[in-house]
């Protein structure tokens, strides 16, 4: 009782501050692919959400929820690894430009063997302009709760509140949890010492999953920010889905499939977990009766990492080609979902950000684009020389097309993953990948796709049309150089530079 009237007189107060400024929660899912909820993404030829084996398989009724009081996108980018995406949702920017195209190692540089020499490794700068930077210079509480990811050991990036979190809660330069038991104490007790969750000492030697743990952190933190009056930002990165596949034991009951693996139950297991944390955030948004006056955005980092199959092949993101670190659209797509907590069309924030309900927007969007809607929405100044390769996704999270908004993509990995030594270029329809083949750069490669007919890469194209080939390539080759971005070398230490002559000369 007592805490319903605490919460009640929360409430109160948190009405005026909404006024003032919307509050926001960057729901962010780590290792979380499109096809890793109950909810459909992918859709039919009319647009429509088409339901496959897997949205069977897993249980996410609150993501269900969130996206019939909002928008859906059928096709949003990430980066195919973590630390990448991660940078460009903060910055706005493509991992070209940023400059951190590879997950970050806590320890030691993992440029590969023929990755660029001088690749953003250290990660974000105390002088970026960050989001959580933008925000608070609008009054914004900064909350950071969970992966962090940004930064090595040492580096400015390494811990949240160097680049712009007042608070940060469990986030390191770990980009994986040592254990997700409260009893192992998150790694600290058992598990993976050297990537064990820090500042979370309280639940140590108790029963509480990981994921609850951050969830009841953050909890606490909306409700210091609605005591302080102040509109929030809320950057909830859970540490979930990610290795180690841990089961959930409050869900495990629900998954008893004989043909799947232990460690599939155990991966199911996280997801409805993370689900749970979304639905217990929404619940309590609505308790202290500010849901009107909060927006929620709901993604991954990079496409699944689903212990299903094989990596480059259809089984985790089926039907969807390869998962997380590889080239294909498996790798790079994530679910998004826009909505506010409690859709109220008289909402003065909802009239400046309308969001169409239990709508499925087919135009594709990116990570990137998050940072230049959250400052316009809240009437943060990008600066001048801060470059932005984002676009505001406002109509498009209206349910309308937008002309406006260019349908190109690029991504960038010169390194070595499941996928390796490539860039990825999308326009309108057509999807090129190129190899820069460092130990042979005199014999670089590429692939074509259209993936409005041909959605599960089935398909290459580029023997078959030759001339749009050369055309995406130089229009990659043409981004890359305007983002400055960093290549691949040889085994001399050379520059590995794309090509379009030599792989004319190949044809």
């Amino acid at each position: 009782m007592k805490r319903f009237i605490v919460s009640g007189l929360l409430a109160s107060s948190a009405c005026l501050a909404a006024q003032e400024r919307p509050n926001i929660i960057v729901f962010l899912v780590d290792d979380m692919g499109v096809m890793d909820t109950s909810c459909p993404f992918l859709t039919d030829a009319e647009g429509n959400p088409k339901r496959y084996a897997l949205n069977e398989w897993y249980r996410t009724p609150n993501m269900e929820r969130l996206a019939s009081q909002g928008i859906r996108f059928s096709t949003f980018y990430a980066n195919s690894v973590s630390s990448p995406s991660r940078t460009s949702i903060m910055t706005g920017q493509s991992s070209a430009r940023h400059h951190t195209t590879n997950w970050i190692n806590s320890e030691s540089n993992n440029r590969n063997s023929y990755g660029p020499y001088h690749w953003n490794w250290e990660g974000l700068k105390k002088s970026d302009a960050t989001l959580p930077r933008l925000l608070a210079s609008q009054g914004y509480k900064t909350i950071h709760v969970g992966k962090a990811h940004f930064g090595c050991i040492g580096s400015e990036g390494e811990f949240p509140q160097n680049i712009g979190f007042e608070v940060n809660i469990a986030g390191s330069s770990i980009g994986q949890p040592g254990s997700y038991y409260g009893e192992n104490g998150y790694g600290w007790i058992k598990g993976n010492k050297s990537r064990a969750v820090p500042g979370l000492e309280k639940y140590h030697d108790t029963h509480t999953f990981l994921t609850e743990a951050l969830t009841i952190e953050a909890n606490a933190q909306i409700d210091t920010a609605v005591a302080q009056k102040r509109p929030f930002f809320l950057y909830m990165a859970h540490y979930a889905v990610h290795q180690p596949f841990e089961k959930d034991n409050r869900f495990w009951s629900h998954y008893s499939d004989p043909d799947k693996s232990d460690a599939a139950k155990a991966f199911a297991t996280l997801i409805e977990g993370m689900d749970k944390s979304l639905g217990d955030i929404m619940k309590h948004l609505q308790e202290l009766g500010i849901a009107e006056n909060t927006l929620i955005f709901f993604l991954g980092d990079n496409g699944s990492d689903a212990p299903l199959g094989p990596a480059r092949t259809y089984s985790s993101s089926s039907p969807l080609r390869g998962k997380k670190g590889s080239e294909f659209e498996g790798g790079m797509r994530v679910p998004f979902i826009a909505a506010w907590a409690k859709p109220d069309r008289k909402n003065k924030w909802q009239k400046e950000l309308p969001i169409a309900p239990n709508a499925v927007q087919t135009q594709f969007g990116t990570v990137m684009d998050i940072y230049p809607t959250l400052a316009r929405l809240t009437g943060a100044t990008i600066p001048a020389d801060h470059a932005v390769d984002g676009q505001d996704l406002s109509t498009l999270l209206s349910g309308k097309a937008d002309t406006q908004h260019k349908s190109t993509f690029l991504m960038h990995f010169p390194h070595t993953h499941r996928g390796s030594y490539f860039t990825v270029y999308r326009k309108e329809d057509w999807k090129l990948v190129y190899y820069y083949n460092p130990e042979h750069p005199e014999r670089p490669d590429c692939i074509l796709y259209n993936l409005k007919e041909d959605p599960e890469e089935r398909h290459e194209l580029s023997a078959q049309y030759p001339r749009k080939t050369l055309e995406m390539l130089e229009e990659m080759i043409a981004s890359l150089k305007a983002q400055d971005a960093q290549y691949p070398v040889d085994f001399e230490g050379n520059t590995v530079l794309p090509d379009s002559g030599r792989w004319k000369e190949r044809q």
